[in-house]
């Protein structure tokens, strides 16, 4: 008899459980005696060195029983220890040893599944990459000079075919090597190609997720000469995604002496000759009279990273959670939609308008690629950088330089987001009210963006929950009709948003003489919209500062017990809550249904839809005049899409002159107590009112005075209630 050595590999079939030698096993090798199996343990562990390999090796066939047993074992425990192997073996009449190898072969089994079906996915990735190279093999060879319009020099191009030769062991590094390819090509830094002319018909500039506000806020009007990036441009676009990566992540990652820590030891600052020596190539140098704005701020949000991923990268999902800073958005061309099927990868072409929620601010425009990459197992980033480079328009008053977020899983559904901002503007043409807040950085920066995500993530998960809180108090009895209240008082909250700031699609005429602050008017018109009554809609707006803090009076503004002191259209009656539904951990973030009894008997009562939000960089009370008759309906459930509505509001933003910073709750969010409790307030006033039922009509004189007198009155009576109470 000969023996083996007993220091057999995992990774090797031993033969007592060789499934392709079993169905040739004879009878005649099949001893059912404690010999044979001895003999099979001796030859599957013994010390001898020397065995005989013409001697034929001996199996023993397991019982359908005992494999059973063990397959049923091996789902609970694939590493049995010697006493577990023990007991299984006296169980089930067999060795140790004899279990032992049992569970060995099965393990190698299972490794052997798993890395055919991995190798099956990995050849199905590599023909796409195959696939895609030999597009962009094709487009390079079909290309031509920008500077000239000749050929380019293809044979120069070693560097992109060395990056060819690695395909394979790059598999999923699609957008790195291909952007590798298109540096070879380019052979000159990004920022010193001049305007390349597209060949595609130019796409206008659309709302993203803002149902129904495209036509009245004249959103086709916005960058209308931008367009779908050309076939040219895309391997620089590529190049430029890929180095914005790289400056992102590092970016959100670094210290001192890049970022220095404010005096005060609450905020970051970046330190400006530093980032030019670390970063030197970039889209090159800031132009004469913009500004750096740029900072960094981190949070723990209530949201897995999968789902913030995919709200960065979906263009009207990202609009509306960010309606409050992005004014328009629209994706111009997508060019890759990422691998394995998730927005690994994923490179998009957009347009967006920023914006601050006054007449005051210009919005900031910017034309830009967005790139998504997986970077380890549950960490993400999303980078944006300008193509102004690609596409220079001399009133560009933005510049976005790399600038994103770095998303890391954590327990329990919770995503860490470190935050990066970075832009050159030129910021001249602000109103002095709001220089300090604009200057400052946090009108525009990453702790406006990070608040803001905070507090739509804790709405997102109040619309998704399905226990009702018992602060939820009034009409609403079902879930359908919650989420339902929930969505028409986002869809009012978007609507308010899209019609305040001073956007390129907005033509704001100033009144003056009123004897209060300026107030600036704009008139569209409403034709075919379910979601908003038909006619000439009269928009007006202002904004001032208060010596109160934004905490105070968003807390004045949102009671309804202190609602007559500034509302002259509840007439003076008693408004009393019907319905309240929490939807963050602050108490003031909530959507309501207000009733207002008014003191004229004659006179029917009116329904108020109000959402009031607040965060540690703005606050907000957003409401409507909305119908009984559909309100009911949408408190059953029903669609709230065809509810009309023309929201007023309040927006509030702290003065700049005392600005906390961001810090984390004990629930792991933003603590929306830690900022805006001090200095003093910028207050935004708007009104939409409904002026004629015939959108042909002709607008009167009298309707803007009329406007012009309620805004003015409502500023008054504010002020006056607040200075009482600053008092």
């Amino acid at each position: 008899m000969f023996q083996q050595p007993s220091n057999m590999m995992e990774g090797q079939l031993h033969p007592l459980e060789s499934e392709s030698e079993i169905g040739r096993m004879r009878d005649d090798e099949l001893d059912s005696t404690t010999k044979s199996g001895s003999e099979n343990h001796e030859a599957a562990s013994g010390d001898d060195q020397n065995p005989r390999p013409n001697k034929k090796k001996r199996y023993h066939r397991h019982t359908q029983h005992q494999i059973q047993e063990m397959e049923a074992f091996f789902k609970e425990c694939p590493h049995p220890d010697d006493k577990q192997r023990k007991e299984l073996g006296r169980e089930l009449g067999l060795e140790p040893l004899q279990v032992k190898f049992w569970f060995q072969n099965k393990r190698t089994q299972m490794k052997t599944q798993h890395e055919r079906h991995e190798n099956t996915q990995l050849r199905t990735e590599n023909e796409k990459l195959r696939a895609d190279n030999m597009r962009y093999r094709e487009a390079l060879s079909t290309a031509s000079c920008p500077n000239c319009g000749g050929p380019t020099a293809v044979g120069q191009m070693s560097f992109d075919e060395h990056h060819l030769r690695l395909e394979n062991a790059r598999l999923r590094e699609e957008i790195d090597r291909i952007s590798a390819i298109a540096a070879k090509y380019v052979g000159k830094p990004v920022v010193s190609y001049p305007l390349l002319s597209s060949p595609m018909t130019p796409r206008p500039f659309e709302f993203g997720a803002q149902p129904g506000t495209g036509d009245m806020y004249g959103a086709g009007d916005l960058l209308r000469s931008i367009s779908s990036p050309s076939e040219a441009d895309k391997p620089i676009i590529i190049e430029l995604a890929v180095a914005a990566m790289e400056e992102l992540v590092r970016m959100a990652q670094m210290g001192e002496p890049l970022w220095m820590t404010s005096l005060d030891g609450t905020t970051y600052v970046l330190n400006e000759e530093e980032y030019i020596r670390t970063f030197p190539r970039g889209i090159g140098p800031k132009p004469t009279g913009f500004k750096c704005e740029a900072s960094r701020e981190t949070a723990l949000v209530i949201m897995n990273h999968i789902n913030l991923v995919e709200i960065l990268m979906d263009v009207n999902q990202w609009s509306t959670v960010f309606s409050g800073i992005v004014s328009k958005a629209s994706t111009l061309d997508v060019l890759s939609t990422g691998i394995a099927g998730n927005y690994n990868g994923a490179l998009q072409v957009m347009a967006a308008e920023f914006q601050v929620l006054s007449p005051l601010v210009p919005t900031r425009e910017s034309y830009y690629v967005r790139y998504c990459k997986q970077h380890a197992e549950g960490t993400w980033a999303v980078v944006d950088a300008s193509l102004d480079n690609i596409r220079p328009s001399p009133t560009a008053r933005c510049r976005r330089r790399p600038s994103g977020c770095l998303i890391q899983e954590m327990p329990n559904g919770y995503s860490k987001v470190t935050w990066v901002e970075h832009v050159e503007v030129d910021d001249s043409g602000v109103h002095s009210l709001y220089k300090q807040l604009v200057s400052s950085g946090h009108a525009f920066g990453a702790q406006r963006w990070i608040a803001t995500l905070d507090r739509q993530c804790e709405r997102l998960a109040s619309v998704m929950a399905t226990t009702v809180p018992t602060c939820d108090v009034g009409v609403i009895t079902n879930q359908d009709g919650r989420k339902s209240m929930l969505k028409l008082a986002e869809r009012m909250v978007m609507s308010f948003c899209a019609g305040v700031s001073a956007s390129t699609a907005h033509t704001w005429t100033t009144l003056s003489g009123t004897g209060a602050d300026d107030v600036r008017v704009m008139t569209r018109k409403s034709v075919d919209d379910p979601g908003r009554p038909p006619g000439i809609v009269l928009s007006a707006a202002t904004s001032f500062w208060l010596p109160v803090s934004p905490k105070r009076v968003f807390d004045f503004l949102r009671d309804e017990n202190s609602r007559s002191e500034w509302d002259i259209l509840s007439n003076g009656g008693v408004v009393q809550e019907m319905a309240h539904i929490a939807n963050g951990r602050d108490t003031g973030n909530c959507v309501s249904l207000l009733r207002v009894n008014s003191a004229n008997s004659s006179q029917s009562n009116m329904l108020i839809l109000q959402e009031s939000c607040a965060d540690p960089t703005a606050s907000f009370v957003i409401y409507a005049p909305v119908d009984i008759v559909a309100m009911n309906v949408v408190l059953n459930g029903g669609d709230p899409d065809y509810v009309a509505l023309l929201p007023s509001g309040f927006a509030i933003l702290p003065d700049g002159s005392t600005i906390t910073a961001t810090t984390s709750s004990a629930g792991g969010g933003i603590d929306t107590d830690a900022a805006g409790s001090s200095g003093g307030s910028l207050l935004t006033v708007a009104f939409q009112i409904l002026v004629d039922s015939v959108p042909t009509a002709k607008l009167s004189l009298g309707s803007v005075a009329t406007v012009n007198n309620l805004i003015a009155c409502t500023v008054e009576r504010i002020k006056a209630s607040l200075s009482c109470e600053n008092a």
